[in-house]
């Protein structure tokens, strides 16, 4: 019965009351969406950097390096030879050595070309079809597939660089050989190849380019040229005698993941390999933790902001039920003369500010897993990331609800002193 009064109190004055769930709203919504991004982004990126001790690749910003071969949502540092490279990954202290080459992408999704070591790291197995084993066969990502409606047997030209409007490499078509699991992981949005494949896309485009009359001079060349442009075109993937295969000299890759046997090696090689080579060693750990901790600011600066929210919300509340105790005191009277005790107006006052914080705690979470949404498909677009907005983080999403509580009781605390303590003889007397 209390209950029931409550609810059609509060509703007495509905803009007050709207103003007063608006604001303790708002400010449960950007408490909800930091919890959940705070929690998946840091997943995501933990769950990336798995089995990666160091990153070796081309000088520059080690944050940059980490970004763009363990994520791929950075452009490169730059190349590093295959040769210089190898010295290292058949080092005994390397326990495992994933190669990477980038520099075509299609429709926005990167080329990445790697080996079947790439596909075990992150658990992916081939749903469909088989592992690529000639040049240009690709296993395609599951997101991938998904989005751009892709199956085995298909075939695609890739475009120069990370943006989707690149120069469109249309000597050598890709064929898709197979398609892999969902893993949660950056492979999902990825397109694996071999590396040779991305040495004689590369390769032949650029001396295309810089021989245009080469066919007027090596007529032999030109048959083969046409021939493998006839095949391209008609998708057709034979293995041609002059492929490419990872023996080449005097190629180039742009990183290399690191998984060492010997711990020691995580210490020691990025200072030795800065010292004596054109190289530089990362370690996705260290840079992440910094990356976390540049996160965490603004994540923190947000949160401050959403609690000032919540407490103007209070006072808000506070405001309203403190008016609202000065206009219905002599229905508060009239209720004690008819047997309600100074409890049950204690009571009363304190279920209408629960209540106006309970609703407003649920439309919070509510709006804030729409934002989460709304942030989760700019990601996608921008950085192939995606967040789940109705996943539930019950720990801190019940100390949030009893932080809200809290607010609404000492909001409420003194009208319903007030009311409690009401004089029923004075406040009739002077009706």
């Amino acid at each position: 019965m209390i209950a029931k009064l409550a609810w059609r109190n509060i509703w007495f004055k509905p803009l007050n009351t709207l103003l007063s769930i608006i604001l303790l709203a708002s400010s449960v919504a950007i408490i909800t969406v930091l919890i959940l991004l705070q929690k998946q982004f840091e997943e995501k990126f933990s769950s990336n950097i798995d089995g990666v001790d160091l990153v070796l690749g081309a000088q520059g910003s080690p944050m940059q390096l980490i970004l763009s071969s363990v994520y791929h949502i950075d452009n490169p540092t730059g190349n590093i030879s295959n040769d210089s490279a190898k010295v290292w990954m058949n080092h005994p202290f390397i326990e495992k050595a994933i190669p990477l080459a980038f520099g075509d992408n299609y429709r926005g999704f990167k080329i990445v070309g790697t080996n079947s070591d790439y596909l075990e790291k992150y658990k992916a197995k081939i749903a469909k079809g088989k592992l690529f084993d000639k040049n240009f066969e690709v296993v395609v990502g599951s997101e991938v597939a998904q989005k751009l409606n892709l199956k085995v047997g298909d075939t695609f030209f890739g475009s120069h660089g990370d943006a989707a409007e690149g120069e469109v490499h249309d000597h050598y078509a890709y064929k898709i050989s197979g398609i892999a699991s969902p893993t949660g992981t950056v492979i999902d949005n990825l397109i694996l190849c071999n590396i040779p494949s991305v040495w004689q896309m590369h390769g032949t485009h650029e001396e295309d380019a810089e021989n245009p009359e080469q066919s007027s001079t090596e007529p032999s060349r030109s048959e083969e040229d046409e021939h493998i442009h006839t095949e391209a075109c008609n998708h057709d993937h034979a293995q041609h005698e002059t492929d490419m295969t990872l023996n080449e000299p005097n190629m180039e890759i742009t990183a290399v993941l690191l998984k060492f046997r010997n711990k020691m090696g995580i210490v020691m090689w990025p200072r030795i390999i800065a010292q004596n080579t054109k190289m530089q060693a990362a370690s996705p750990a260290i840079e992440i933790n910094r990356l976390f901790s540049l996160f965490g600011i603004g994540l923190k600066a947000l949160e401050y902001l959403a609690y000032a929210i919540m407490l103007i919300s209070g006072i808000s509340i506070f405001i309203a039920l403190y008016n609202r105790l000065k206009e219905r005191k002599y229905e508060f009277a009239l209720m004690r003369i008819n047997g309600a005790s100074r409890w049950q107006l204690l009571s009363l006052i304190m279920i209408e500010s629960l209540i106006l914080c309970f609703v407003g705690f649920l439309f919070g979470t509510i709006f804030g897993r729409f934002a989460l949404g709304f942030i989760s498909n700019s990601a996608e677009d921008d950085f192939k990331m995606t967040f789940n907005p109705i996943e539930i983080v019950w720990q801190k999403e019940t100390m949030l609800l009893v932080a809200t509580l809290i607010v609404g009781i000492i909001a409420a605390l003194i009208p319903a002193i007030k009311a409690y303590q009401l004089n029923i003889s004075k406040t009739l007397a002077n009706a």
